[in-house]
């Protein structure tokens, strides 16, 4: 049995742990994994008062394909994952990520695939402001 993407996204709207683990919830598992990557406040001792993402316009294509190939994986039931662009402060959910699978491992090793997959491969660029109101362009995301 191939498991399935439930949803797969990028967005501008607020992203919810809770959705993404309600998505994945099958009968079946007997493990499910989240993840949750949050703006955080500093950065390379800096601190930092926001984030902003933009994404290429075929970032949600990257999203669904990578999330296809975690899905497609023995023992992975139900994969759900979505990365935000726009404007972001801190505490605000960047990515959010969740797996069911039959068992722990297979749950655990999708979940932190998809995770490092989608941050690799994914053509979003982020604009750090830090708190003295300058900013720098760091990469991908």
């Amino acid at each position: 049995m191939t498991g399935r993407v439930v949803f797969s996204s990028v967005m501008d709207e607020t992203l919810s742990l809770t959705t993404h683990l309600a998505a994945v919830d099958d009968a079946a598992a007997g493990a499910t994994v989240s993840f949750s990557g949050v703006v955080r406040d500093h950065d390379g001792g800096r601190g930092v008062s926001a984030l902003e993402y933009h994404g290429h316009p075929t970032a949600a294509s990257v999203v669904a394909r990578v999330a296809g190939e975690i899905a497609a994986r023995p023992g992975v039931i139900a994969v759900a994952v979505s990365h935000r662009i726009g404007l972001l402060k801190v505490g605000d959910v960047a990515l959010a990520a969740a797996v069911s699978a039959a068992h722990r491992r297979e749950a655990f090793a999708a979940c932190i695939d998809l995770v490092d997959e989608v941050k690799r491969q994914l053509p979003v660029w982020k604009r750090q402001v830090f708190d003295d109101g300058t900013d720098e362009w760091v990469g991908m995301a």
